[in-house]
Order: C-alpha cells, then structure tokens, then sequence
C-alpha cells in the first residue's frame, strides 16, 4: 500500500498512558507533503527505519540504529536523553532533539496549585474531612509572599508568568543572571547570593536541570537558612534535594513543608519516611503530564522536519541536544 519511502517514522513504544498512533496521525496533519508512518511492532519498526530520514519515539536501541542507514534527526519524545544511545548517535552524525518545554505548562500549575494548597492549608481540610472533623483552621494567603524560581527554563519562565496575578516578590535563579529574566530579580548559583535568597523565601520553587552545580543544591545549610514557614516545591529532579537533609528540616520543623514531584530515591520506597509527614504532598512524577503532549510535540517535530529539508542545517532547529560539528 505505502510504496514510497517514509518521511517519518513514528516508533511504537508510547509514554504517559499515550499511544502513539495519534502522535502520528498528528504529524500527518501538519505535514500533508510528507509520508509518515506508525510502526506498530518491532518489525515494522525494524523495516520502516532502514530509509526514513527521520525517527521518532521514546527511545531506540542501537541494533535498531544500525537498521537506520538514511537517518538525519532521531526526535526523541521524552525530555530526557539520559537513556538514548547517545555515542552511537555521534559516530553516525545523527541530530538529536528531546521534547523539552511540553510539559512545562502542566508541571507550572502543578506547583502553582502546591503554594496555593499550603497557603490556604487546604491539606489540613482535606486531613479534616477524612475524620468527618467540622473544626476552623487559620489559613493564609499567597499574596505578599516572596517566591524563589531556581531555574528560568521553559517551566520556572510559565510558573513565573501564572504567579503574576497573585502580588507576589519573585527570585529567579539561573547559571548566566546577567542575561536577566522574568522575576522581579535574578541571581546566580554563587553560595552567598542563594542564602541572601533563602533567607526572604516563603515558597522555594525547584524547576532546574540536574547537573553537577545542581545535584544536592538544597541541603542542612540551606534548610536552616529558610524561615521556618517556607515551603519547599521540587518539580525538577528528586537529588537536587538531599532527602535525609530535607526528612530531618520537616521533622525538626525547620520548614512548614514540602511539595514533591520527584524524589531520591524514586520511586520512593513505601517505608520511606517521607510518606508519614501530613505537610509533605508527594506525587508520583506526574507533574509534566498532559493531554496536549503529542500536540505540542508534533508542533516542534513538524517544525524541525520543514526547517532541516529548507536549511539543510541545524541552525533553525528547537530543542537540539546533539548536532554534529
């Protein structure tokens, strides 16, 4: 039926509950002048790669890549790469891209909804409720607090823009501050400029890659610099946060508590003792997900795929995580 080579080809490993059919239909539609194919099996997938130009998916192994001998631009669906046969990618000079910046919408509310559920303590409602406890509490308001972005990606750039409505002071953190940003002020990692920070923070919002300066950023010195009625919210990676440090801050109530998207470990054992803190909000990693994430996708995909055949470069390019030189 499909005599022609593919365009694209939409592997068949989905993410998120998502399958990828529609992910592939959707790039159809915004791509009328191509031949896009979904490879629903592990040999239509071995078949259908051995003359696209390019590959989408979740992942791909390298014996699946060595099928791929027309293969310019592998467009992985996560935003993560850490998974990806990435020096096999290099040796054949392949393009790689990651679907950073969908989620970031999603994973901004999220941690918008966690301030607003400790500043209205409606935790403590819920806790109530349970107990069929008709009993007032004293709530607050996010209002005049001071929120720290650590992180001016797509996800700290969406919160800060959600928080706008609310009068509140906003820190941003990030490796290159000259540059600037949406808060009211923007620091660097320096050690004393994060205390400064720390020391005015009401809600400390963790939304940065996990990288060697990042990696148990927030540990015993920063938790005793926080006031005690900060709030911690990590939607990034669970070991910027040093989890014996932070279980020790909420159980010595050093800090009001913790909103946690991710955590170290992860997933995090059932006996962990972060599981039994009333003022720790623990989901599991599920804060980037949305309905919209083969929509926003395929928007960036259908983009790439149009401005690599036009250039026949990588200087127009979104999301590139590896070109070669």
């Amino acid at each position: 039926m499909h005599d022609s080579p593919p365009n694209v080809v939409v592997l068949r490993e989905g993410t998120e509950g998502l399958p990828t059919k529609p992910y592939a239909d959707l790039l159809a539609e915004r791509l009328p002048e191509h031949e896009v194919r979904h490879a629903p099996t592990p040999q239509a997938e071995r078949e259908l790669v051995e003359r696209a130009p390019v590959v989408t998916g979740v992942r791909i192994d390298e014996a699946l890549l060595e099928r791929a001998e027309n293969l310019e631009l592998f467009a992985c669906s996560f935003a993560g790469t850490d998974h990806l046969p990435m020096e096999a990618f290099r040796d054949r000079g392949v393009i790689v891209t990651n679907a950073g910046g969908i989620h970031a919408p999603g994973i901004a509310e999220q941690a918008l909804g966690n301030m607003l559920v400790f500043a209205r303590r409606l935790h403590e409602g819920w806790r109530r409720k349970q107990n069929r406890e008709w009993r007032h509490f004293q709530s607050f308001e996010l209002t005049g607090s001071t929120v720290t972005v650590v992180g001016l990606g797509s996800i700290g750039t969406e919160l800060v823009a959600r928080l706008e409505g609310f009068s509140v002071e906003t820190i941003g953190v990030r490796y290159s501050p000259e540059k600037g940003g949406p808060t009211d002020e923007v620091i660097g990692f320096d050690e004393d400029a994060i205390h400064d920070a720390l020391a005015r923070t009401d809600y400390l919002v963790i939304a940065c890659p996990l990288t060697d300066t990042t990696r148990g950023l927030f540990g015993e010195d920063e938790f005793a610099t926080l006031p005690p009625d900060a709030v911690v919210v990590n939607t990034a990676r669970g070991p910027i946060l040093d989890t014996e440090a932070l279980v020790a801050a909420i159980q010595s109530n050093e800090i009001r508590g913790a909103a946690l998207d991710v955590t170290d470990p992860e997933p995090l054992p059932a006996d962990h003792p972060l599981w039994g803190f009333e003022n720790v909000l623990i989901t599991p990693h599920t804060g980037g997900h949305t309905p919209k994430h083969w929509d926003r996708l395929a928007d960036i995909v259908a983009r790439n795929v149009t401005a690599l055949e036009e250039t026949e470069s990588v200087a127009g390019l979104e999301n590139v995580v590896y070109a070669p030189t």
